[in-house]
This record gives C-alpha cells, structure tokens and sequence, in this order.
C-alpha cells in the first residue's frame, strides 16, 4: 500500500495532524509526518514534494496556517494528489489560511478540507488510495456504515429522551 505523507508548517499545527494520523491509523494506512516550512525551509519541502513518488507516497497532505502557502508548494513540485488543510490562526480565525490554500492557479490543483480539518483530510486521502486498493475501500464502506449505525443509535436515544 501507498504511503501517505504529511507536512506540517509548524509544530503547532500538531493537535490537526493528529486527526489525520488518528483516522490512518484506524484504517492501517501507513504516513510519515514532517514539519517543513513553505517560507522557512522551502529546499526541504520541494526536496519532498519532487522525491514523494520515488519514496511510496500516493497522496500528501499538507497543512498550514495564515499565508498557508505550505500545500501549493508541495503541489508545484510534484504532480501526487495534495490535500491541503487550513490551520486557524490568531488574527482570521483560518479564513486567510482557507483562501491561501483554495486559490491555487490553473494548473497546480489543491483539494481542500475544511478550516482544522485533519480528519477529513484522511479520510479524503484513503479515498484517493482506495481507488486501487478493493481492501482499503472495504474498511471505507465498514467505516460508513458503522458512523450511519452511530448516528441512527442517537436518533434513537434522542426519540427515548422526548
């Protein structure tokens, strides 16, 4: 099975992270983590993006936040899906890292999650791999129907409430 990567633009973009890793974790997916900075250490992070294919990645996911150039970045050095996730920052509450992360050119697509969405950016990631795996696909569907039988088991409890 592909691998998949994920950058993060500071340590503290952590707790987000750690959705995604939790939810990879959850389906056996195998990830690296590593903090490289679009602005900061930007021969390290194309040094990534440009070797990702020849080191098992099949998807990467970057997150980052404020300029949230991170994810663009990646995606201008390799041509792998990129998932970029807009961390929330102190001054927009994540609308500037959304923007700067949407906004990419023609050309070099980023797909993107929402504000802090580091779940669902795994998820999306599993999706992407699941094309070509029929096993991986099969803990999706297994995950799908459990999450429905969770929220069915709340309507329930909601009706014995009332």
């Amino acid at each position: 099975m592909k691998k998949v990567g994920i950058v993060m633009g500071s340590d503290s973009d952590l707790p987000i992270i750690q959705k995604a890793t939790n939810q990879l974790a959850a389906l056996d997916i195998p990830f690296e983590v590593h903090v490289y900075s679009a602005h900061r250490t930007p021969v390290e992070a194309r040094d990534f993006a440009l070797n990702a294919k020849a080191n098992g990645f099949g998807v990467i996911i970057a997150a980052a936040g404020m300029a949230a150039h991170l994810a663009g970045a990646i995606a201008a050095n390799t041509t792998l899906p990129v998932i970029g996730i807009p961390c929330k920052g102190s001054v927009l509450d994540g609308m500037d890292a959304l923007l700067s992360t949407v906004m990419m050119p023609t050309g070099i697509p980023v797909a993107t999650v929402a504000i802090n969405g580091g779940a669902n950016a795994a998820l999306l990631a599993a999706q992407i791999l699941a094309v070509a795996d029929p096993e991986l696909a099969k803990k999706l569907d297994e995950k799908r129907a459990k999450d429905a039988e969770g929220v069915l088991q709340k309507d329930a409890g909601i009706m014995e409430r009332l």
